[in-house]
Formats: structure tokens, C-alpha cells, sequence
């Protein structure tokens, strides 16, 4: 298939640019495109990222979220860009409460935070990268205006809230169901409103005059603008039928876009074997791959075989503590504290470590870092009744109850993007929400909103309690990682709670058992749903382990032996990894890069 482009590849320019490594190809060609007329890595990730709302509307949007984590040249330091937005001041627990609700519906108008990804993109590219604002749109406009192709899984997607946007989400309607129809795989399709809103971007950013003086005029426009205006006056008009089988309107109003914005904080890091990792605060996941480091620190992991038994329930195990403790612990540290110190310490771990035994544990057990106790939901999963808008990877596109085309009962998922460029800077990051299916498109903008406060617990006490103002606990988590104090790494994956634990697995394999980029993202996987998701309706599965295929008999068997509740999927299933990363060798640096095969749109390149 010949994919068209406003910026091909010339093979006239010599030199080395850098790497690349996306979940689509089109946002990765778009990135090297960058590099390739002199852009830095920052504004290769921005375009791509833009490119992404248009190449996988079903896995993101403007009306979604981001982490970041940074390396740059200059200040010789990983840093945390955070695009997630808080929860709306009218977002309270009695506010659900009061209408009926255990939980908050996975899509919608009543889950939508404050939008924070356009804002955080506008932000790297400021305080980052180099070109303007103009040029770093330009290819997300010409495939909003001249057509993207779109893969049959957005095509899957759109079916399966096709009569939810038919009957309830007309303005949703009106753009994924031209005529009525569904779009055809791998045909041109235009999102003229949304190409439209950027196209606007663009010319206010050149009317400002300077690079930097039209990047804050476009953060304006979306914080206090036409963009703000446009959502707060959807929210408060709208009444949206919502996975709770009811309709509402929403809770997001332009006061609440006003009041934040995207933000650099510092990382949570953890050293493991001559690397150091780094991750997003315990606002995220993040922490949940260094703890579960920490605890295999203790394991002689060179000498299992990464296909074999030990190694799978070894390491599966000390997630399920580390996703225990996340449930216990983890909160928005501007509001809660986190004991993320403890969490890591030595002291604690070796007292955890000793829980992993040789069979598999049925229990969700978070420690005691503090000695004032832990303590979990007591909110049921499924309470509010019906499936609702999740983000696993994993999940299946119809809901447990068959609420298909009514409430929008169908999965999200997630983006990631890696650069690496000539100069040595280097950005791993995680766009996602605000996908198509998430809530109905707002007419005069092209996109909707997304729904990442589902993530709360409508429960007060807790670390991730609704509050308003208050970051959700988010499943998004890209990854970094220095080895002996030098840039080496940047990696990620889609995939909500299962982001973790695809990370840890490759990152483990890179450090133990000698793998390369690729070998790592392409050999056998697993994942656990053995805690609560972070996705309404909120189900668990005790012991549960998800295998690949590919996985050897004898292993499956053992690990059914030793008590896992073992689901063997196809032998691709697991995980859509990207990766970028450095190798110092005598020739010099030399710069790598992998992309997943798994659903055959990941693209890895470098020039």
C-alpha cells in the first residue's frame, strides 16, 4: 500500500538524523521527516504525535492525556512532562453519589478530565524543540484534510458503537459513519472538523509573530479560547448516554481548562545492575515496574530461561505485590502522600520478597510501608452494572454484557512514541484517551473528550479518591533508563494495567539475558489480571495469567501446576512495544531502535 505524504524521504540528504520507534508508521515517518530537515527529537514527537490523532483516532485524541519522560542534551537530566489533567471542580464524590453511581462510567460525559495532551505537546515543543508550531502541524492537517488511511481496527471500533452513535451520539455519527456506512479499511479518510481546528492553530501561531510567542498564543486559544469555549458550552448543553445505561451532561466546564496546565516535575527513579530507571510519579503506574525491580533484585534471574517457568512465575508474582501496592498507595502526590521511599527501600523489599513462593498467590496483598495499614476499596467491580470503555490492549471489542451500540461498550487503547536524535536528546512518551469511542465529538472541534477519571474510586479514604482538582491515578507509563549515568533508553507500550508489565518483561530480558531491542519486544509474553483493573467496570481475575502462544507446552504446564489460572491466547497477542535506545561501541554511539509486530502497524526507523 503506497501511503501519501507531504514529506517524503530524500535520498539526496546525507548524514545520521537519528531513530525512531512509534506505534504506527505513519506518525514514524512523519518523525523522521523531521529529523531529516534539521528538527530536533522533541519536535519529531510532537508532529508525530499530532499525526497519531488522525492515523489512530481509536486509541487517541486532543481530548485525551500524557506522560513524557525527557532526556535532554543541554541540561543532562530525565524529566517528567505531565499532560494529565485533573478532575473538574463540580467533580466530586457526592456529586456521583448523588446521582445513583458506585462508580464512574467508562465513557461519556461525566469521566471526562481536563483535557492536558494538546497543552503538554505545546509545552515540549516550546521549551524543547525548535521549529514552529506551523511546520509541526502541517502533517496532521494534510491527513486531516486529504484523508488517512485507517486500519481495519479503527474500522472494528467504530462498528462496535455504531448503533450508540446512531441512536445517542449523532455528532459522533455525523464523522465515523459518512452516509451511514462504516469507512473501508485502508481508504482515504478525512477529519475535515478536526484538520480545521488545527489549520486554525496554525495560522494563529504565525499571526503571534515569533515561534515561541504563537506557541503560547495557540495554549491560549485551547486553555481560555474557541477550544475552552467550544467544551464548556458541549458540557453544560449535552446530555450523553453514558455506560451506566443513563444519560448525563457532563461536569468540565472552561474554568476548569483555565485553571491548569502541563507541567515539568522530576522522576521516580530506581538503580538495577548498572541501569537506572526512571518513571512518572505515583500519579501514574510508574512505580509499579521499579518496585517490582526491587523486589527481583533478589532473584537469580540470569540463571532462569526467559521461556521457561521460573522466570514467568518469579517475575509474575512480584507484579502482583507491586500492583497490590499500587492499589494501597499510589495517588496524585499533590494531594496525597505517597510513601514512595519506603515503597522502595531495601529494607521493605526484602521483607516482601519473601512472599513469593513457589505457587501461585490467589490474594491481593499490599504491604505496610508506613505501619499505619493499607487499605483498599471495598467497592465491588461491576457495581454500576455494564461494560463500559476500557484501555487494555487485551480487551475485546464487545462489552460482558452485550451493550454493544447502547452505551458504548467497546475497548480503548493507547499510543506510544520514541525518538532519539543526532544530538543525543530522547523522549519516550504515552498519548492516549479521548478516543473516539470515549464520548460524543463535540461538532464545532472534531474530537471528544476522554474519560480517564473512571480511573477514581467513588470512595472516600483512599489515595485515589475523586477530589476535585486531583489527578487520576493513571495506567500510562513510558520508560527511561541511563546505564552507568549515560542515555540509553527509551521505551513504552500501550495497553492500560498490562503497560508494566510488558515493560518490565522486556526491560528484563535486555538486562539479564543479553537480548537486542527486538529480540526482547519479539519474544514470548504475558500479562496478569489479577488485580482490579483501572477500567470500569473494575473486574479482577485472582491468579489469573495470560500466555502467548508461542510459549513452550512444558511451561504451560508447570505454571498451571503451580497454581497460575492460566489463558493461552494467540501466539502475537501480548503487548505492542516500542523502543529507541544507545550503544556506545569504538566506533561510538550508535543508535538502535525495535517496533512490535504485534498488530502490524508499529514501525521502527532510523537514518
Amino acid at each position: 500500500m503506497q501511503v501519501p505524504f507531504p514529506f517524503t524521504t530524500r535520498p539526496e540528504i546525507k548524514g545520521n538524523f537519528g531513530v525512531v520507534s512509534t506505534t504506527h508508521w505513519i506518525a514514524s515517518s512523519a518523525a523522521m521527516g523531521v529529523l531529516e530537515r534539521g528538527g530536533n527529537a522533541f519536535d519529531a514527537a510532537v508532529t508525530a504525535g499530532f499525526v497519531l490523532h488522525m492515523a489512530e483516532p481509536h486509541l487517541n485524541g486532543p481530548g485525551g492525556d500524557l506522560p513524557a519522560l525527557i532526556w535532554s542534551a543541554k541540561s543532562r537530566k530525565i524529566e517528567v512532562l505531565c499532560g494529565q489533567g485533573p478532575a473538574p471542580a463540580k467533580a466530586s464524590i457526592a456529586h456521583f453519589r448523588n446521582l445513583g453511581l458506585d462508580l464512574i462510567p467508562g465513557s461519556g460525559l461525566l469521566a471526562p478530565c481536563v483535557p492536558g495532551s494538546v497543552d503538554a505537546w505545546l509545552l515540549m515543543l516550546r521549551d524543547y524543540g525548535t521549529i514552529g508550531l506551523d511546520e509541526a502541524l502541517a502533517p496532521a492537517i494534510h491527513y486531516a484534510l486529504q484523508g488517512c488511511p485507517l486500519v481495519p481496527r479503527v474500522i472494528d471500533t467504530i462498528a462496535s458503537v455504531a448503533d450508540l452513535f446512531r441512536g445517542e451520539w449523532k455528532t459522533s455519527a455525523a464523522i465515523w459513519l459518512p452516509k451511514g456506512d462504516l469507512p473501508k479499511p485502508f481508504a482515504l479518510f478525512r477529519q475535515e472538523k478536526m484538520g480545521a481546528t488545527y489549520a486554525r492553530f496554525a495560522a494563529i501561531a504565525k499571526d503571534a509573530g515569533g515561534r515561541e510567542r504563537g506557541i503560547e498564543a495557540v495554549r491560549s486559544a485551547w486553555r481560555e479560547g474557541f477550544v475552552a469555549e467550544a467544551i464548556d458550552r458541549f458540557c453544560k448543553q449535552t446530555e450523553a448516554m453514558d455506560a451506566s445505561g443513563r444519560r448525563h451532561k457532563g461536569l468540565l466546564s472552561g474554568e476548569d481548562m483555565a485553571r491548569w496546565q502541563a507541567h515539568v516535575e522530576a522522576p521516580v527513579t530506581y538503580d538495577y545492575r548498572g541501569w537506572t530507571v526512571a518513571k512518572c510519579g505515583p500519579w501514574s503506574q510508574g512505580p509499579a515496574m521499579l518496585q517490582q525491580l526491587a523486589l527481583l533484585a533478589g532473584f537469580d534471574l540470569d540463571a532462569m530461561d526467559p521461556a521457561g517457568p521460573d522466570f514467568v512465575h518469579t517475575v509474575v508474582e512480584a507484579s502482583k505485590l507491586a500492583f497490590a501496592d499500587r492499589e494501597a498507595w499510589y495517588g496524585d502526590p499533590d494531594h496525597v502522600d505517597v510513601p514512595m521511599q519506603a515503597l522502595l527501600s531495601e529494607a521493605y523489599n526484602v521483607e516482601r520478597r519473601k512472599l513469593i513462593g513457589t505457587t501461585a498467590s490467589l490474594d491481593l496483598r499490599p504491604g505496610d510501608p508506613t505501619g499505619g495499614g493499607a487499605k483498599l476499596t471495598s467497592i465491588k467491580a461491576g457495581a454500576a452494572g455494564g461494560a463500559g470503555i476500557g484501555e487494555p490492549t487485551v480487551g475485546r471489542l464487545a462489552g460482558s454484557d452485550g451493550a454493544v451500540g447502547r452505551r458504548g461498550a467497546a475497548s480503548g487503547d493507547t499510543c506510544h512514541i520514541d525518538v532519539i536524535d543526532r544530538w543525543g536528546n530522547m523522549v519516550a512518551v504515552t498519548p492516549s484517551g479521548g478516543w473516539l469511542q470515549s464520548s460524543p465529538t463535540i461538532p464545532e472541534l472534531g474530537f471528544c473528550l476522554g474519560t480517564r477519571a473512571q480511573i477514581f474510586w467513588l470512595e472516600e479514604g483512599l489515595p485515589n479518591s475523586l477530589k476535585p482538582g486531583k489527578r487520576p491515578r493513571t495506567t500510562l507509563s513510558p520508560s527511561m533508563a541511563l546505564k552507568e549515568g549515560k542515555p540509553a533508553l527509551a521505551f513504552g507500550t500501550p495497553g492500560g494495567d498490562q503497560q508494566d508489565q510488558w515493560s518490565t518483561q522486556f526491560f528484563l530480558k535486555l538486562a539479564h539475558h543479553g537480548m537486542n531491542l527486538q529480540e526482547a519486544i519479539d519474544s514470548p509474553a504475558w500479562h496478569s489480571e489479577h488485580f482490579p483493573s483501572s477500567f470500569y467496570p473494575r473486574p479482577s481475575k485472582p491468579g489469573h495469567l495470560g500466555l502467548e502462544g508461542r510459549f513452550p507446552a512444558e511451561t504451560v504446564e508447570a505454571l498451571k501446576g503451580r497454581g497460575h489460572k492460566v489463558e493461552v491466547g494467540g501466539n502475537w497477542s501480548e503487548g505492542r512495544l516500542c523502543a529507541a535506545g544507545t550503544d556506545e561501541t569504538p566506533e561510538g554511539t550508535m543508535l538502535r531502535a525495535g517496533a512490535n509486530p504485534r498488530g502490524m502497524q508499529g514501525y521502527a526507523v532510523g537514518r
